[in-house]
């Protein structure tokens, strides 16, 4: 046999073990997810694993309720989010950070019609006037946010995807939450700046982010008595890649760090100190930032799971450079 022949030969094997390793997943998570369905809404992100560290999801996270959804517009997938049906709001969205390229998109929202019809489309469609009453059984819509007092805050945000398609596919209600405007427009925005910035000046090749919410402990809180409200945001990063001429001060921000926001100004301060020093409509919607390991042990005890959000916790293979 040829060399190129061998060439093809293993690649079409790598092809089949591919495919196969993604089945035998699917197959695995069936008793978890209740059932496999067509399409982006699936039982596990084999679609869309690119937007993971090393092609690995979040380890801890499985629920017969947590839908996995693939997020594809325009016939692209542009990130991924582990939605929440009962909740009618994802738990986590996962994306690779790139620098937005031009203005603020002028898109209307959207909704996953799969949730609704599992033969669906599978992709993100814009709301139509009328909405088919299968959708708002399954998933949030406009009027769930309307003089609701909350905010609609995006997981994967617009200012960190790259072009104009990207910006318009974080439209979706699939990847917002219910959150206060003086943490979505104040503290949380704050972060997310603050989050580019690092991206920018230090990151070598890709970011992986991955933000979710916190559900309060004691029972839920709703708004239109339909979708929840996270007492907690938080987010996490991993940049495998990173400059090595980093100030003192700014080692421990590589390869990995979290944080923590407060969604709830009357939220105790065991997990975020509220700081009284700073300008009224900021005031109980403080950010900590913290490790990675520090995140993942307060998700592990208030979902009463053991989270791992990165692969090796972003540290087993990364590469630095000099440069």
């Amino acid at each position: 046999m040829s060399q190129s022949s061998k060439g093809i030969t293993f690649h079409r094997m790598s092809q089949r073990n591919s495919l196969t390793s993604c089945t035998a997943a699917l197959l695995f998570l069936l008793p978890w997810f209740g059932g496999l369905t067509v399409g982006e809404v699936s039982n596990n992100f084999c679609q869309c694993l690119d937007f993971f560290y090393n092609r690995t999801p979040p380890r801890g996270l499985k629920k017969a309720e947590y839908q996995p959804i693939c997020q594809r517009y325009k016939d692209r997938y542009r990130f991924a989010s582990l939605y929440r049906r009962q909740h009618r709001a994802p738990l986590f969205s996962a994306y690779k950070l790139s620098p937005a390229d031009g203005r603020w998109p002028k898109s209307g929202w959207m909704y996953e019609p799969q949730l609704a019809f599992s033969r669906a489309c599978p992709e993100m469609r814009h709301f139509n006037e009328i909405v088919d009453q299968n959708v708002v059984e399954s998933q949030a819509v406009h009027q769930d946010y309307r003089n609701s007092g909350f905010s609609r805050g995006h997981l994967c945000p617009s200012l960190h995807q790259r072009t104009m398609e990207d910006r318009e596919s974080t439209f979706t209600l699939t990847n917002i939450v219910p959150q206060q405007i003086g943490s979505n427009s104040g503290t949380w925005n704050m972060l997310e700046n603050e989050v580019l910035e690092r991206y920018k000046k230090f990151c070598i090749g890709p970011m992986y982010v991955i933000t979710g919410v916190m559900p309060y402990e004691s029972e839920t809180h709703w708004v239109n008595n339909r979708v929840s409200v996270p007492e907690y945001m938080w987010s996490a990063y991993c940049c495998p890649v990173f400059k090595t001429n980093l100030l003192t001060g700014m080692k421990q921000l590589f390869p990995s760090y979290a944080a923590v926001g407060r969604n709830d100004p009357s939220s105790g301060q065991e997990i975020v100190p509220v700081n009284n020093k700073v300008r009224p409509s900021l005031r109980g919607y403080d950010v900590k930032q913290m490790t990675l390991e520090t995140l993942e042990g307060i998700l592990s005890r208030r979902l009463n799971v053991s989270v791992t959000l990165f692969d090796g916790n972003c540290q087993n293979t990364y590469i630095k450079s000099s440069i």
